[in-house]
């Protein structure tokens, strides 16, 4: 079906996006994840979604999780640090043991998503909603459109510094972490169990490695559980293109025959795709009947910088080539700029990860630099700092994507 008539409103969609983003901000509790605003944040969108957006249903389910485990590894690793530091002037080989433990717990925790530590911190209760409009015909496709309702703890050295000052602290910290443990190497093969004497070369290389215990101490600090940023635009923006999209439809009376058009807003992003996860292992061998397909979104706010990502997970997972290149095309037919990327290794993750992990077609769009923003989880993520002209862009994208879909570009390729 042909849907200029709501690509051509591309602004006044915009204008929504941004009118409800500002009403959730202003009204409704934080939405850290596992919390009650989290959960008012789901039950608001899918009041919309059945009220406004001519959804048949809006299903809010609830998951257990531990948030404080995405973060909270890091006092661990740090903690290893240093004691490996003080270990290394007594027993080496306990430093190497112990540098390696927190390293490999920060590769499993933050850089693969793993559940490796999430246990040992206290239990909630996440929450996501799946809502859904059903076509006037038989169903012969699906579409879901994503974005994650939580918001992020504020990271305090990138509200302080900026993207550089943040990036080069935990660059430090880490390498401070592999030069000791080179020392600690070395050491064990030249003494064995004995300790380097402080005097020698090898010694005195430790002693001036102690530069590295402000920032190692600096990592405590990472993140500040008691503040919670606004999350317009991560990822409240995500969360309305979709909302947006099924809402301009439904003004214009738009119905379209075969293609099931849906919503899934998920909890728990920021603490590692818990939501998503979450989602992913309760619809497990479901929406298998026809071709389906996910769009997450994350953080849409520069048009200079709408990107179709191809990786994810710091780079570990190929998401669907065939979705996000359809984006592209979409983008390229309305002349809206949009390049091909990837979320980087120390990028993070964002949603569409987890929907592939569990073994369904998704890809994703984010809009932002990879290189850390200074509104990037700080409390300058508020309403009054969106960018409608990059909201509107990739409304229209979307709304050009799902024609694409209706006619069945994806079964084509």
């Amino acid at each position: 079906m042909n849907l200029q008539s709501i690509i051509d409103k591309k602004d006044q969609a915009a204008k929504y996006m941004h009118d409800e983003i500002t009403y959730i901000c202003k009204n409704l509790p934080k939405r850290d994840p596992g919390s009650e605003g989290e959960l008012e944040g789901c039950k608001y969108m899918a009041k919309v979604l059945t009220e406004q957006c001519g959804c048949d249903s809006a299903e809010i389910e609830s998951f257990k999780e531990n948030p404080g485990s995405f973060y909270g590894w890091i006092y661990i690793t740090v903690t290893c640090m240093l004691i490996s530091l003080v270990a290394f002037f007594f027993v080496p080989v306990v430093s190497i043991v112990l540098i390696t433990f927190g390293l490999v717990l920060a590769v499993l925790q933050f850089g693969l998503y793993w559940k490796f530590v999430d246990k040992l911190f206290p239990e909630k209760t996440g929450h996501n909603v799946t809502a859904i409009k059903k076509p006037t015909g038989e169903v012969k496709r699906r579409v879901f459109f994503n974005g994650h309702v939580d918001a992020a703890w504020e990271w305090p050295v990138n509200y302080a510094l900026g993207g550089v000052g943040f990036e080069s602290h935990a660059i430090i910290g880490f390498l401070g972490a592999f030069y000791y443990l080179a020392l600690a190497i070395i050491s064990v093969c030249k003494n064995g169990m004995t300790p380097a004497d402080p005097t020698s070369t090898l010694g005195k290389c430790a002693l001036w490695g102690i530069i590295f215990v402000p920032f190692w101490i600096g990592l405590y600090f990472l993140w500040n559980k008691k503040r919670i940023v606004d999350g317009a635009n991560d990822n409240l923006s995500g969360c309305y293109m979709g909302i947006a999209l099924l809402k301009m439809m439904e003004d214009e009376g738009i119905e379209l025959e075969n293609t099931e058009v849906g919503v899934i807003i998920t909890g728990s992003e920021e603490a590692g795709l818990r939501g998503a996860l979450a989602w992913g292992e309760a619809h497990q061998g479901e929406f298998q009947d026809v071709p389906t397909y996910i769009l997450s979104y994350d953080t849409i706010y520069d048009p200079k910088q709408l990107m179709a990502n191809y990786r994810n997970l710091n780079g570990t997972v190929k998401t669907d080539a065939e979705i996000c290149d359809l984006f592209m095309e979409a983008a390229n037919d309305l002349g809206i700029f949009c390049k091909k990327g990837m979320v980087p290794p120390m990028g993070g993750a964002t949603d569409d990860a987890a929907f592939v992990k569990k073994g369904f077609r998704a890809g994703g769009i984010t809009g932002l630099n990879h290189k850390l923003e200074n509104y990037y989880h700080t409390r300058r993520d508020t309403w009054d700092n969106m960018n409608e002209e990059g909201l509107a862009g990739c409304y229209a994208v979307t709304a050009k994507f799902l024609e694409k879909v209706d006619d069945g570009a994806l079964e084509k390729k």
